[in-house]
């Protein structure tokens, strides 16, 4: 089964400031903000939630089909892609446009300052759901707003059962948008925090929303994920992670989980604990795509966590 990963693919640049934002920027004096930060440690990742929902579903076994679009800046993307034989038919390229990037800098805090320029995202609504073939599940993850609105038509159109996964991307929408969205979605997974602007934004409770999906997911962090389904509330444990590291990719590692699950025809019990399983062997590693379990070794993490056999 070919599960159809529609969202954004990006590179982050994540920078360190040795010191705290607190000493340099005087609250008296935001209205003129002018300030500059040294940062002596610097790296850059591949991510972007296609781009790591894919990676993901790589290590799971699945063969994925990324649809994004990219800019000129695209190669070492591009090549790294083949490199992992994930399949680029529909990763477009957007000419005269840069692929989507983040500038994050952390100061010792662990606070953060972020610019996003969103550059060939913008585009993402040239991609068409009806150019593929054989896809039997997508998912329509953060991306250009045009994008995503088009992908869930398309998908619905198709017939084809999609995760909506509206994420940092929700302030895009009205919450009549949302709820549109949620009618023509199969299923529907969002965090803690926006569960409750989702809720806000359409008026209703998280048993309404509920109402409108075969399932909807609410990820917790380290109080683990609730799924509901059928009329009933499933508790997903969090998985001890190893260490942990950074949790950049964390909710794009458990969605790969949750595509993996619904396209083998999991219950929901074990695909929440194979999502949250995901969760936590990425945040034990820096960036989104960085961490690198073969299927052997997942197999082994989800028996020591549950008891029982996952393959």
């Amino acid at each position: 089964m070919s599960i159809l990963v529609c969202g954004s693919m990006a590179y982050d640049t994540i920078m360190v400031f040795h010191d705290r934002f607190k000493r340099h920027i005087l609250p008296d004096q935001i209205h003129i903000l002018n300030v500059s930060f040294l940062v002596p440690d610097m790296r850059r990742e591949f991510g972007g939630c296609a781009g790591n929902i894919a990676y993901n579903l790589k290590l799971l076994g699945a063969d994925p089909l990324i649809m994004a679009t990219v800019g000129d800046d695209a190669e070492p993307y591009r090549q790294r892609l083949q490199r992992l034989g994930l399949r680029q038919d529909h990763v477009r390229h957007v000419p005269e446009s840069f692929t989507a990037q983040a500038f994050i800098t952390t100061d010792l805090d662990d606070n953060q300052i972020t610019a996003f320029h969103p550059g060939a995202m913008n585009h993402s609504h040239l991609n068409r759901v009806q150019d593929t073939n054989g896809v039997k599940l997508g998912i329509v993850s953060p991306d250009g707003r045009e994008g995503m609105l088009t992908h869930v038509a398309q998908f619905a159109d198709a017939d084809i059962p999609f995760v909506f996964d509206p994420g940092q991307g929700m302030p895009l929408f009205s919450g009549e948008e949302l709820l549109h969205c949620l009618n023509q979605a199969s299923y529907c997974t969002v965090n803690d925090y926006e569960a409750r602007l989702l809720c806000e934004r359409t008026g209703c409770s998280l048993d309404e929303l509920a109402g409108k999906v075969e399932a909807l997911i609410v990820t917790l962090g380290p109080e683990g994920s609730r799924i509901y389904a059928g009329g009933a509330c499933i508790e997903i444990p969090c998985v001890q992670a190893d260490e942990v590291v950074d949790p950049t990719g964390c909710g794009d590692a458990y969605r790969a989980g949750l595509l993996y699950g619904i396209a083998e025809g999991y219950d929901w019990t074990r695909t929440g604990r194979l999502a949250s399983l995901m969760g936590s062997i990425k945040i034990a590693s820096r960036g989104g795509q960085n961490h690198a379990p073969d299927r052997a070794e997942i197999g082994a993490r989800y028996t020591k966590a549950f008891g029982e056999a996952l393959w």
